[in-house]
Order: structure tokens, then sequence, then C-alpha cells
């Protein structure tokens, strides 16, 4: 399970060191791509399968929603590898769309990370702190 919030740099040749403890996770690859709130994601290979599988592959190509979806997620993901230090090269493209700077955030959401430009990974967390409560209620009213 991907789990915490880790402090880390891009280098110059926007490359992120991906925290130790992540790094078996991902031994078989991943795909990095856009995420949904100003961030990316990075799945492990077979995780993005799954994910796509069980939110993608069934949205209907006549629809220009679920168009909308799968251009937003496929065109900008893209596979990788771990080098031996456990880096992985992200995207020029992707390091511009999510505004990162040189220092960034890897959260663990369970099954897949976000990476965030950490002043920008603040402020969400001070907006999600002060409404978790009450997303918290309607989340489990809709449960009901």
């Amino acid at each position: 399970m991907l789990l915490g919030e880790h402090e880390h740099a891009l280098d110059d040749k926007n490359r992120l060191t991906l925290p130790a403890k992540f790094r078996q996770s991902f031994s078989d690859g991943l795909v990095v791509g856009r995420g949904m709130d100003g961030c990316l994601v990075v799945y492990p290979r077979d995780g993005w399968d799954g994910f796509v599988e069980s939110r993608l592959a069934g949205l209907d190509p006549l629809s220009r929603e679920a168009r909308q979806m799968s251009r937003f997620f496929f065109s900008g993901a893209s596979e990788a590898d771990l080098d031996r230090q456990g880096r992985v090269m992200i995207p020029q493209l992707l390091v511009e769309r999510a505004g990162l700077t040189r220092e960034v955030v890897v959260a663990g959401l369970r099954d897949h990370l976000e990476i965030w430009d950490r002043a920008a990974w603040r402020e969400h967390l001070n907006e999600v702190e002060g409404s978790a409560e009450l997303v918290a209620e309607r989340l489990a009213a809709k449960q009901d």
C-alpha cells in the first residue's frame, strides 16, 4: 500500500527520485499522467491497467464527455521505468501542465502516487483539512 507524504525535488532533467519505500511497487514499470486537481498521477503498470478497466474502458465513445475524459487521461500519459537510482523522468509537458517547480511532494494514495508542486500541495491540504469532516459526512450519507 502506498502511503505518506514525502518532499522531494525534480532535478535539471525533470527526474524525480521516488521514496525508497515505494520503489518495489514500481519495479515492473509505471505510468505517469495528468491527475485531477492540478497534480500528476503515477500508477504501477498493472495498476494503470486496473484503473483504465474499472473507470475508463466502459465509457461510451459516442459521448462527448467520455471522449473528453479519454483524451485527458490517455493523451497525457507516459510509460516509464525507474532507473538504478529509483528515478523516473517526468515529461516536460506534464511538468508544465501540473505547474511543477523544483520542489515537489510525492503523496501515496493507496494504489497510486500523486506528484504536486510543493506550494500547491500545501494550499490544497489547507482546503481539504478545512472541509474534511463535512465531506466525510456527505459521503457517509450516500452509503446509507
